[in-house]
């Protein structure tokens, strides 16, 4: 059950919030181990928020939005504002309609006596599990400005790894578009003309022509069908990798690619370090961190590796030990840097560190990825284009030679 208090601490400060326990006297128990003195404890009745419903079909809140939102929000109660007037003043500020009205759900929440966080929580899909996380650890410790800095942070880093990532798939991305585009007009306008050339000089046509002026005949025929069943094998396979069933084998495929697989480890272990020592360092246990990392984690193999983790910690063993075992997943500096931060009671700072270092490394590899991808794309490109001249020019130089 949940009761909403009231509770004066020994400076003589009011405090307010609602916690989950099963009679008033835990309530109060609890509160007194806090060190604070109870005024008033009462049965909370939550009402289902009318807008979420409504704010989970409008659209989404970019993770940029999320970064000024946090960091906003914790400049202003750094300044001395008080929680509600803080969000009132990122509700005005805001020019998203989604972002407004989860603001004035929140405003609405805490001024019933709820917390932050658990009016974050009614949103899983704006305020994930490491942002509700880390925000109820700063409202337990005192520190709630400090702790949506490091949110801040936090959100920041992931931004820009997935910014380096998209950012070197999309020159691969627009090339091969543009190759399938031209190649699609080509057998449009360009082959029929050469065809009805080659059907006037009734010569013979080899396999390759003749190949190329099936494809033509059929793009040229099935125009909308052509389009349709590109979109179709992309959407499909896009979606045959995202089932449970297939996702393994795919998962396992990439990580043994010559230079994606590596870069691949290498952007999970920047992401597992970041999570880990965000969640550590802002007083969430070991498990619970763990749980959320796993979360964050997209490979099914890095995820049941963190699965494994939890189990392992619940039975006493060192959580560097799992690490050090699966070299094949995190590179042999994670173990060991791990366990040098377990005998030290320095495990998020080394998390830390080992996060600062792979998210450069990646940073490196992903400029260094377009240099790699550039001669492959032209290589492709350059045996695209000599099929189709040599296809093309055969038939003519053979009409030639019986003209001599």
């Amino acid at each position: 059950m949940k009761y909403k208090y009231k509770a004066k601490s020994a400076s003589g400060e009011l405090q307010e919030g609602v916690i989950d326990a099963p009679d008033k006297f835990s309530v109060a128990r609890g509160l007194r181990e806090k060190g604070v003195t109870p005024v008033s404890i009462d049965l909370f009745s939550e009402k289902k928020n009318g807008s979420f419903l409504k704010i989970s079909f409008l659209g989404s809140v970019s993770l940029s939005e999320k970064i000024i939102f946090t960091n906003n929000l914790s400049g202003m109660l750094s300044a001395g504002l008080s929680l509600t007037r803080a969000l009132t003043v990122l509700e005005k500020q805001s020019k998203n309609e989604i972002l407004n009205k989860i603001i004035t759900s929140l405003i609405d929440d805490v001024n019933k006596g709820s917390t932050l966080s658990d009016g974050m929580k009614k949103f899983p899909k704006v305020f994930s599990g490491i942002f509700v996380s880390m925000v109820r650890s700063g409202e337990e410790s005192g520190g709630l400005p400090k702790v949506l800095s490091e949110v801040g942070v936090t959100l920041k880093k992931s931004y820009d790894l997935n910014k380096k990532i998209k950012g070197a798939m999309m020159y691969p991305s627009i090339i091969l578009s543009a190759i399938v585009l031209i190649a699609i007009l080509m057998m449009i306008y360009v082959v029929p003309t050469l065809t009805k050339t080659f059907k006037d000089l009734g010569t013979e046509l080899p396999g390759s022509t003749q190949f190329i002026i099936w494809l033509s005949d059929t793009i040229s025929q099935n125009v909308l069908l052509v389009f349709l069943g590109l979109f179709a094998v992309v959407f499909g396979f896009i979606s045959f990798a995202k089932l449970k069933f297939t996702q393994k084998y795919f998962d396992a495929i990439v990580l043994k690619i010559p230079f994606v697989g590596n870069l691949i480890k290498e952007i999970n272990t920047a992401r597992t370090a970041r999570t880990l020592s965000s969640l550590l360092s802002s007083g969430v246990d070991l498990s619970k961190a763990l749980a959320i990392t796993e979360d964050v984690l997209q490979n099914i193999y890095y995820k049941r590796l963190i699965r494994q983790s939890i189990e392992a910690i619940e039975k006493g063993v060192a959580l560097s030990v799992l690490f050090k075992e699966h070299t094949n997943l995190y590179p042999v500096m994670m173990g060991e840097m791990m366990e040098v931060g377990e005998e030290t009671g320095k495990l998020s700072t080394m998390l830390l560190d080992i996060a600062n270092f792979y998210e450069e490394e990646v940073d490196n590899k992903t400029k260094d990825l377009s240099v790699i991808i550039e001669p492959v794309l032209m290589i492709f490109i350059g045996g695209a284009v000599g099929f189709f001249a040599v296809s093309m020019i055969t038939p003519m130089y053979s009409v030639m030679d019986n003209v001599k």
